[in-house]
């Protein structure tokens, strides 16, 4: 399986750190103003899966998975 590439949409966050409790190795959160860090656009293969559910849980669908596999069909 292909790791996915994430994106963030910084202006959508609204900042409830979903996703650096989700995926913390992927997501942080700017100590400034809350709102989410990308700390890897293409996660390692251990944190692909938790980087998926990050993005599933996201109340403000800031994050985009790019799945390779779609790419295939």
């Amino acid at each position: 399986m292909s790791a996915p590439h994430l994106s963030v949409d910084r202006e959508r966050c609204i900042g409830a750190g979903m996703c650096a409790m989700t995926a913390p190795e992927v997501f942080d959160q700017d100590p400034d103003e809350g709102l989410v860090l990308l700390l890897h656009t293409d996660p390692p293969a251990p944190h692909d899966t938790a980087a998926r559910m990050a993005a599933g849980v996201c109340p403000a669908g800031a994050i985009t998975v790019h799945d390779p596999r779609d790419d295939s069909l």
